[in-house]
């Protein structure tokens, strides 16, 4: 007796399913590119977080090279990064931190607990800017050029590693 073609269907769609799954789960999320290098930093004007009748715009990130940190009180990993940020301020990095779906409250009261490696601080309680940058959950950071233009996206807290592995190097390479 012959098998019929039809048969086979469910089989090939299983075996494709399944190479699909492999596949996206070998994938490391932390090691996606972003859509938003070599562009310009988003449009926005925000208040900052100490002074909300303050309003700021993407000219703040021009003339310096500048890490932008995404990060909120509520984000258990970005207290983990948080020596790490304070190393760079140290080593003279400007650090541009966005807050992002967060109360000024509980922003002040995480950087008196933990430091601020912050230049400036943006408020962003809504996630209106963190939506136009791509982020997917805090912390997440970029390298904006002088000029305003993203060059490079970190995914995920800083570890020490980072600090002398990648983001020194790319700073010093933009900085050329």
């Amino acid at each position: 007796m012959k098998a019929k073609p039809i048969l086979f269907v469910p089989l090939i769609i299983f075996v494709g399913l399944a190479v699909l799954l492999w596949h996206g789960l070998g994938n490391n999320p932390s090691e996606r590119e972003s859509a938003l290098l070599s562009t310009p930093f988003p449009d926005f004007s925000l208040a900052t977080v100490d002074n909300e009748d303050k309003q700021v715009t993407p000219q703040v990130l021009k003339g310096k090279i500048t890490l932008v940190n995404v990060w909120g009180a509520w984000c258990p990993t970005c207290k983990q990064e948080m020596p790490q940020l304070l190393e760079l301020a140290q080593r003279g990095v400007r650090i541009v931190g966005v807050d992002y779906k967060d109360q000024r409250s509980a922003a002040d009261t995480f950087m008196s607990d933990f430091g601020n490696p912050f230049a400036l601080n943006i408020f962003d309680p809504d996630g209106s800017l963190g939506f136009d940058l791509g982020v997917y959950g805090a912390p997440e950071s970029f390298i904006v050029d002088a000029n305003g233009v993203i060059r490079y996206h970190h995914t995920g807290y800083i570890t020490a590693q980072d600090v002398d592995k990648i983001i020194m190097p790319t700073l010093k390479r933009l900085q050329q």
